[in-house]
């Protein structure tokens, strides 16, 4: 999967500690992507932060971004097709999107000059 360093792994079990083990209670504060990493800035719902500063920050290489949607099959979806010339249907993975394509041709939010958003 991905490594991470050591410091952030503790910074991480801190965060998922103050949260009372709860993951719904982690947000995303802020993101940016760059066509090498995307950064997230992560924060507890409960406890808003005053600045940017404040949150944790995760730096993940869009290429191992690319190996975790396509491991996870989060680019793809179970459905049925049919076949093209022999007129029968099959089960297959549709792919939506080829991994990460879709994140970097995200449109910009209109009244903003910052990155693209996630939605």
């Amino acid at each position: 999967m991905i490594k991470i360093s050591q410091k952030l792994k503790s910074q991480l079990w801190w965060l998922i500690i103050s949260v009372d083990y709860d993951y719904s209670r982690i947000t995303i504060a802020e993101h940016d992507i760059t066509d090498e990493v995307l950064t997230l800035w992560l924060e507890d719902k409960q406890d808003f932060k005053n600045s940017i500063d404040e949150c944790l920050q995760v730096d993940i290489r869009i290429r191992d971004l690319a190996r975790i949607i396509k491991a996870e099959n989060l680019n793809s979806y179970e459905g049925t097709k049919l076949h093209p010339t022999k007129n029968f249907a099959y089960k297959a993975r549709i792919e939506i999107n080829t991994p990460c394509n879709g994140i970097k041709r995200m449109p910009r939010h209109p009244n903003s000059n910052g990155p693209a958003k996630l939605y």
